[in-house]
């Protein structure tokens, strides 16, 4: 047993049985996947994967209990790779932050300039993607941290940790006739053509729900994935828009008005979220404190134990 081939096991599970992209994955060829996943079912003693023909299709009954014994085995080599790289050089790495756009543009900039003060020698990565994608980074090692109002606390094989509570506002010109009303109702707000987040991102669930609990039918003529393109088409006079209030800036969008929200639409929480298991380097701490000042080493140290232990998987702070 190598960790090539329990490398090989983790990562044709993680890309869905399909080895073209596990070969591209481990930057080798397709027929060595095959091998290296034959020689460790052989010495096991036991079929990880089914198969038709020579394409694996899903997990044995052994292969669904063995899969996360490999998991585990290859973070603890990565946890020792990181307790030593701490130890030799603990003020210079690497850390790679999966988020939104949102996130990035607006919620981590100050933190990003705070951080980069502590730990200039401490190489920064943003890998910007959808909530899903931005799981599936954390979950497959390709990122530290995770970042994100959706899908984070819905993913329980990470450790999910809320970060702060923010609303939506509806931002439109300072003469539309919206900026008039003291305060807005649903129905106010679908008289006019609606620009906004496409279906995942950005708390837009809570904007779909709200309308439909009310009976009321929006009328979204534009979704859009950032904040700012959404104001790019209110400015351009496409509709008013549905952005977070974290999005609006009164210097910036000094050409806009923001209308408060918040009684519409419900609140929405951005979490962080990291591996079960993993040994996270110093200044990752500190990255996450920065973020969020709940969120201590001591409470993370506290969850991982408390996860380790086999206790819930998501955490209220």
């Amino acid at each position: 047993m190598n960790l090539q081939q329990l490398r090989a096991v983790r990562e044709t599970s993680h890309r869905r049985f399909n080895l073209t992209l596990v070969a591209a994955a481990l930057h080798t060829s397709q027929p060595a996947i095959s091998r290296q996943i034959r020689e460790l079912e052989q010495e096991l003693g036991v079929e990880l994967f089914t198969r038709q023909g020579k394409r694996l299709t899903g997990h044995t009954a052994a292969g669904r209990e063995i899969f996360p014994i490999v998991e585990r085995l290859l973070q603890e080599q990565a946890n020792l790779r990181t307790a030593v790289a701490d130890f030799k050089q603990r003020d210079a790495g690497e850390l790679v932050v999966a988020t939104t756009h949102t996130q990035a543009r607006y919620a981590l900039p100050r933190v990003v300039a705070q951080f980069r003060k502590k730990f200039p020698q401490v190489k920064l990565a943003f890998h910007q993607a959808d909530p899903q994608r931005i799981v599936d980074a954390v979950r497959n090692g390709e990122a530290d941290i995770g970042i994100a109002t959706e899908s984070l606390a819905r993913a329980t094989d990470l450790l999910s940790f809320p970060c702060y509570t923010w609303n939506h506002v509806v931002v439109a010109p300072p003469d539309h006739p919206l900026a008039r009303v003291s305060r807005l109702t649903l129905r106010d707000i679908a008289r006019y053509p609606i620009v906004t987040y496409e279906v995942i991102f950005t708390g837009r669930p809570h904007i779909d729900e709200a309308f439909a609990r009310a009976n009321v039918k929006p009328d979204i003529v534009l979704t859009a994935l950032d904040s700012d393109v959404i104001k790019t088409y209110v400015r351009e006079g496409l509709g008013i828009g549905i952005i977070a209030g974290m999005a609006f800036d009164e210097r910036t969008d000094s050409d806009l008005r923001a209308l408060d929200a918040s009684h519409l639409f419900a609140s929405n929480v951005t979490r962080l979220a990291i591996r079960r298991g993993v040994e996270l380097r110093s200044y990752v701490y500190d990255f996450i404190e920065l973020f969020a000042s709940t969120l201590t080493r001591a409470t993370i140290a506290q969850a991982l134990r408390a996860d380790t232990a086999g206790a819930s998987r998501e955490y209220s702070i």
